[in-house]
């Protein structure tokens, strides 16, 4: 309490001594030497206002104390902001920016914890689907469109690295596949449990690093993040993956967390590509996939593999053991469902089979074809034809006489 007073009151000067000086004695019956000792010590560690620090500020003050008489209390603000994100002194800016009042901010970034301890799906902030090995945890509509303004307007001023590929504008899979095709050897590897590897801590870590005071800093977190509620963990295929989703993380379904998790893999990225670049090699990511490509012998390969394991525990994530992959130009080179060894393309046999529903569709209407069920079963047509046609004149041809048959049929 001692230390907080200090700091709050210190906060509300304009870090000149002598005003520094009547702040701690206002608050705390100390003599004036010893509040002039307290204010050099201050300015030693922190020679500018540490506006956006409070917390850090009370901690640094912690050991020192006084008797206090009352309290000044000042607002945060931002004290440099980076990438031209838009500043947010504090909460009420927050709330402010994301049209909302302060009830409601409290509300979603779930400060009591109501979304993980509500029995009534009504109260929770997020739906939950199990797939074989990972959560989806899809945010509902209004958490999801304040996520959304977060990552047009805050998270999109953020440079993620050059070779990360995944959910960044004008990049994707083809891009990711291309800077590896026509190599002599391709080394792929998974980060297991990507999304539920990022903790909170790091978050708060990188919207600190943005710029953003301690409080907003911390509700922004909050809104980006959650923890699994107790009864959703039980489905959980394995107890690692239910102790990761037990802490708070980034949620895998909301709009932000790809954002969050390129930026929180920056220096992964850039360690791995300096690996890469001691063994003449090509590095890339799409989100959780990376690969190395280039001309390696096995022992290589293995040094290579132990190496990239290393450092990505060192950065917070875990390589899947079985799912790392060595491949030469004698055999057939994937990264994301495409085929690398000449150039990107989809394997032949899911041409013939697109083909063989397009002309399916074409001869008996697109209802008999539909055998999947899908929603809306021209506009999955259109898609993957679209997919499959990238960078490949040839099969796009043949692929769009075949879709337009198909739309036009009775």
């Amino acid at each position: 309490m001692v230390a907080g007073a200090l700091a709050d009151a210190l906060l509300t000067t304009t870090w000149q001594p002598e005003e520094m000086e009547a702040a701690v004695r206002s608050v705390a019956a100390v003599p004036e030497a010893w509040a002039r000792r307290l204010v050099r010590t201050v300015l030693s560690a922190y020679p500018r206002n540490p506006a956006d620090r409070p917390r850090e500020l009370r901690r640094f003050l912690t050991a020192r104390r006084a008797y206090i008489r009352h309290r000044l209390v000042t607002p945060t603000h931002a004290v440099r902001m980076r990438w031209n994100a838009p500043p947010i002194n504090d909460l009420a800016e927050l709330a402010a920016f994301l049209e909302l009042d302060g009830d409601a901010l409290d509300w979603y970034a779930d400060r009591r914890e109501i979304n993980r301890h509500a029995r009534d799906e009504r109260l929770r902030h997020y739906r939950y689907a199990w797939l074989p090995h990972r959560l989806i945890e899809a945010p509902k509509p209004l958490l999801r469109d304040l996520q959304r303004r977060l990552l047009d307007d805050v998270l999109a001023t953020a440079p993620v690295h050059e070779h990360a590929h995944g959910f960044v504008p004008g990049r994707g899979t083809h891009t990711f596949a291309r800077v590896h095709a026509g190599r002599d050897v391709l080394v792929s590897m998974d980060l297991r449990a990507f999304f539920s590897s990022i903790t909170a801590a790091r978050i708060y870590g990188l919207f600190r690093g943005i710029g953003y005071p301690e409080p907003v800093a911390h509700a922004l977190t909050a809104l980006t993040t959650t923890r699994t509620p107790a009864h959703v963990l039980r489905a959980a295929p394995d107890p690692h993956l239910a102790a990761l989703l037990r802490r708070p993380h980034l949620p895998q379904g909301a709009p932000t967390s790809p954002a969050l998790a390129n930026l929180c893999a920056y220096r992964l990225d850039r360690r791995l590509t300096g690996l890469a670049d001691r063994f003449g090699l090509t590095y890339a990511r799409y989100a959780d996939d990376l690969a190395f490509s280039g001309t390696l012998t096995h022992a290589q390969v293995e040094r290579l593999v132990a190496l990239t394991t290393s450092i990505a525990a060192e950065e917070g994530f875990r390589v899947h053991p079985h799912k790392t992959r060595f491949r030469t130009q004698a055999q057939r080179q994937s990264v994301t469902g495409l085929v690398v060894n000449d150039r990107p393309a989809v394997p032949r046999e899911e041409y013939d089979r697109l083909r063989a529903i397009l002309h399916n569709a074409a001869t008996h209407g697109l209802a008999e074809a539909n055998r999947d069920g899908h929603a809306d079963f021209a506009a999955h047509l259109t898609g993957r034809v679209a997919w499959m046609s990238h960078h490949h004149p040839s099969r796009a041809a043949k692929l769009q006489d075949l879709l337009v048959r198909a739309l036009s049929a009775p």
